[in-house]
């Protein structure tokens, strides 16, 4: 593709980081498109559990008591830009006022009012709670599409909820029909 101006609305997509795209931080990610426009790109990776922070911890970080067993639960590296500012992807099981995307069974949410209820066991029942997010300004987002550092597929709760983390990118390219073994990290041109 290289008319930058046919890629079309990818908010609710999810993008596939392709071997070989040159930022550690996006190996083998998964990033589902919150928001996107000719102004501006927002994603959240949902397959990279940090290493250095657990929900037990983000929520006694915040002075939340949990009345539901947080143990376990993990919270994903969302991005490189804010780390420390919090998303929650889930379904659209919880209904909020302070959603801020909604797009088919997905929801973002950004406030402090969803780990609250995540910790009273009242929260949505399936759920990726971030921190930080993956930003492009203007353009940048469809300039990496045409220089193939990404592909792009539908997002499913399936996918982005119920696959094991390790799994997901796989499960992703497989969903378009593209087997990881044949990604090359070197790109071209036809």
């Amino acid at each position: 593709m290289s008319d930058v101006s046919a890629i079309t609305d990818l908010t609710g997509k999810l993008l596939i980081a392709m071997p070989g795209m040159g930022d550690p931080r996006f190996e083998h990610g998964l990033v589902y498109i919150c928001a996107h426009s000719a102004e501006a790109a927002m994603g959240l990776i949902v397959n990279k559990p940090a290493s250095d922070v657990t929900m037990s911890m983000l929520l006694e970080q915040l002075s939340i008591e949990p009345l539901v067993d947080m143990r376990g639960k993990c919270v994903y590296v969302g991005g490189p830009v804010e780390q420390a500012r919090g998303f929650v992807l889930h379904t659209s099981d919880y209904a909020s006022n302070s959603s801020t995307i909604e797009v088919d069974s997905f929801r973002m949410t950004a406030t402090l009012d969803i780990l609250e209820d995540i910790a009273a066991g009242t929260g949505p029942e399936k759920r990726i709670v971030t921190l930080g997010y993956a930003g492009w300004g203007a353009g940048q987002l469809e300039a990496e599409l045409t220089q193939n550092a990404w592909l792009v597929c539908d997002a499913t709760e399936e996918l982005v909820f119920d696959t094991p983390d390790p799994e997901k990118w796989q499960a992703a390219l497989a969903s378009i029909g593209v087997p990881a073994l044949a990604l090359s990290a070197a790109g071209g041109r036809a």
